[in-house]
């Protein structure tokens, strides 16, 4: 791959009306507010950017998830991953077992979403479960089976492919638990909760941001970190998050980096990025207006990225679905997590995601109906990918091309 080089960043330039800032020395202000050329902020010499919990979160995701294809794993043990509590021996990595941080009280967990509606946040809580419950239960038992309609097993891809193993109906649940967690989590937290003006504006945030009030002993003001922690669930995995190249994990990162290959939807990740980078020196330079306007070209484009997906997988599941199940199967699984994530998206101007929970529930009954995957048919799946697309700015033939 095609790592996106991000020194294009000086793209981002932007003048607009602002106030002066003092406290970082990539930017000049002078009744304007300009974009540094790389997400770096600082203050005294000192960086001013943290988001350790998300990039924590993200690698705990992908330990659940490489978890739930071994089948030497008992749902104790991924329950235990999904749920971790501090010092707990739960990973590979030293550094997450000392965590007091997990991934599952961080999904469905946003202000604006969740924080009233805690029967829907633990409804979702509880399907994540399920996943790790039905992958050990009836997944892991038929490891070695022939899948069938009806029946749960393995099914090898074409020409001595990779294997997949699938349930009863023709879904992985490892991938609809990692395609989800997508939504539930990094996009719900990102678009809802921290790009929220619920969070940003919380308390006296905004006063003591204006004042320069730092959030107590840290090197930032408390609304400059909420807004570097919806960065770090996009960029939280890089090597350098200021400037970054995606692919850095098998999340949002992954599929940002794969939409922006579409040469239907190239640039999309340049104007997400320059959006952040232009959101946090707006906040810097105290300017609300402008900040609020680059959390609303995040939440659109973010947005986008999983309704384009969804739509992409769909159709790699219909042009396969004759032709190798295997392959069909695994793309209508990601399909499946990747529609289950709508729910978490956000219209920009709005408090609305562009699919409700029953909304999406309708279209995954649709996929599922009868046996599932072995039953689906090539107009079911045109007609979920057309009822996606007809609720953004693309078509599905454009989203389902690359």
């Amino acid at each position: 791959m095609k790592k996106i080089a991000l020194g294009l960043a000086a793209f981002a330039t932007l003048a607009l009306t602002s106030c002066s800032s003092d406290d970082d020395n990539n930017l000049v202000f002078t009744n304007n507010v300009t974009a540094p050329d790389t997400y770096t902020f600082e203050r005294d010499g000192n960086s001013t950017v943290s988001f350790g919990g998300q990039t924590t979160r993200i690698q705990m995701a992908q330990e659940i998830v490489s978890g739930m294809v071994d089948p030497s794993n008992t749902e104790a043990i991924l329950d235990n991953m999904f749920a971790h509590v501090q010092d707990a021996n739960d990973f590979s990595d030293a550094n997450l077992n000392a965590s007091d941080k997990n991934v599952r009280s961080k999904i469905a967990a946003s202000t604006d979403f969740y924080s009233a509606n805690t029967t829907d946040a633990n409804n979702i809580k509880a399907t994540f479960d399920f996943f790790i419950e039905e992958q050990v239960n009836t997944v892991f038992p038929n490891w070695s089976t022939t899948a069938t309609a009806g029946v749960a097993g393995q099914l090898q891809q074409v020409g001595g492919g990779a294997t997949r193993y699938v349930n009863d109906r023709g879904l992985e649940y490892n991938q609809a638990f990692a395609k989800g967690v997508i939504g539930a989590l990094m996009v719900d937290q990102m678009l809802n909760n921290y790009l929220s003006l619920s969070v940003l504006d919380e308390a006296d945030n905004k006063a003591n941001n204006s004042a320069g009030v730092l959030d107590g002993t840290n090197n930032y003001t408390t609304m400059e970190h909420k807004w570097d922690e919806a960065y770090g669930y996009l960029y939280g995995n890089e090597d350098n998050p200021a400037v970054p190249v995606y692919e850095a994990d098998k999340f949002l990162s992954e599929y940002v980096a794969k939409v922006n290959e579409d040469p239907d939807f190239e640039g999309i990740a340049l104007d997400i990025y320059n959006a952040f980078k232009l959101g946090r020196a707006a906040i810097v330079a105290k300017d609300y207006e402008l900040r609020d306007v680059q959390a609303q070209v995040i939440r659109g484009k973010i947005s986008a990225v999983i309704g384009i997906r969804a739509i992409y997988y769909l159709q790699q599941g219909k042009a396969n679905l004759d032709l190798d199940k295997a392959s069909a199967f695994h793309a209508l699984s990601e399909a499946y997590g990747f529609i289950y994530s709508l729910q978490f998206t956000r219209q920009p101007g709005t408090n609305d995601p562009y699919f409700t929970k029953d909304e999406v529930q309708q279209m995954l009954d649709q996929l599922m109906l009868g046996d599932g995957f072995w039953d689906v048919t090539a107009s079911s799946l045109d007609a979920i990918s057309n009822t996606i697309a007809a609720q953004f700015y693309f078509t599905a033939g454009q989203a389902g091309s690359l």
